[in-house]
C-alpha cells in the first residue's frame, strides 16, 4: 500500500514538474512524507502489509 502511494505521489510530482502546474508545496510535502515512510520501513526491516 505504501509503495503504491509513493509511486502515485512521485508520478504526480513529475507531472507537476513537466506541466508547471502544482498545488504549491503540498505535493512536495506529501512526496517527502512518502519517501521518509519508505526509508523508515527499509531501516527497520519490516515488510509492507
Amino acid at each position: 500500500m505504501i509503495y503504491s502511494l509513493a509511486f502515485f505521489l512521485l508520478l504526480l510530482w513529475m507531472l507537476g514538474l513537466i506541466t508547471s502546474y502544482t498545488l504549491g508545496g503540498f505535493i512536495h510535502i506529501l512526496l517527502l512524507i512518502a519517501i521518509v515512510m519508505i526509508l523508515l520501513q527499509v531501516v527497520t526491516g519490516r515488510r509492507a502489509p
